[in-house]
């Protein structure tokens, strides 16, 4: 998987992105959310392609952030066809994209845990066979700070111990889906904490054998020690490879196998 980072490196910057904006095509639509930042991130992520606002997309989050630093996010397009792409956006943090998702042969659907630096639009988008953008999502209330304090595991001392390590399983459910959800030890850094450099997961692959069943670019924004759950195909029985890489270019590798147990409904 390629990493597109040219198109975001610009995106903590928001000078720089303003000025990216305002030679983008079209103005995208009124943001219902009211959001100082809806058309310099629409129109860095879209560019001329049609963007609309649709209810279909599912945008589950708590209204409040209890903890900034790990709030948890889950969007949910599976009454959408023909879905291709899902973004996680926050408008308001100094990293606005968590996770870029392609479900290749999975569900649309993606869950995880992000960091938020202070009270902010959270939005899913998702992109759809034939380019068009539809988006949802709502504001969130947070006291903020999540994306410029240290990491718990480096104040801690013992992130290295565990750097890397996955934990997961996977769930049977109808019509040959599993759910799986994964844990990954990594501080996830942003950069934005005096003499701690970024670091973090940038990409994640699931496969059953050779074939590519979703991945996604991830980001800074997403919290420590991510959490990630995903639907893709698969009967039970089978075997789910999980390939990721960070960063600083380590790469990490896991089998995850069937549970004996369905998970709690609801559970991230």
């Amino acid at each position: 998987m390629q990493r597109q980072t040219g198109l975001w490196v610009a995106i903590a910057l928001v000078p720089v992105l303003a000025l990216v904006a305002a030679d983008a095509g079209a103005a995208a639509p009124p943001d219902p959310l009211g959001s100082p930042m809806w058309d310099a991130h629409a129109r860095t992520l879209f560019g001329d392609d049609p963007v609309r606002f649709d209810p279909r997309v599912k945008v589950d989050f708590p209204m409040i952030a209890e903890n900034q630093r790990a709030f948890p996010v889950a969007v949910d397009a599976r009454a959408i066809p023909d879905v291709r792409r899902m973004v996680i956006l926050v408008d308001l943090n100094p990293i606005p994209i968590a996770i870029d998702y392609r479900p290749v042969h999975a569900a649309p659907y993606v869950a995880t845990r992000i960091k938020l630096d202070q009270r902010t639009p959270v939005r899913g988008a998702v992109q759809l066979a034939d380019g068009q953008w539809l988006v949802s999502g709502g504001w969130v209330d947070a006291a903020g700070g999540g994306c410029s304090a240290p990491p718990v595991s480096r104040v801690r001392g013992d992130w290295a111990d565990h750097l890397g390590e996955i934990r997961g399983e996977a769930w049977p459910m109808r019509d040959g889906v599993s759910r799986i959800r994964l844990g990954f030890r990594h501080p996830m850094d942003t950069g934005l904490v005096d003499n701690i450099a970024t670091y973090h997961l940038e990409s994640l692959v699931v496969k059953a054998g050779e074939q590519v069943l979703g991945d996604m670019e991830i980001w800074a924004a997403v919290a420590e020690d991510p959490a990630i759950t995903l639907m893709v195909d698969g009967k039970a029985g089978q075997g789910f490879q999980v390939e990721a890489r960070d960063s600083n270019g380590r790469d990490y590798r896991a089998t995850l196998n069937m549970a004996r147990q369905s998970p709690m409904p609801g559970g991230r």
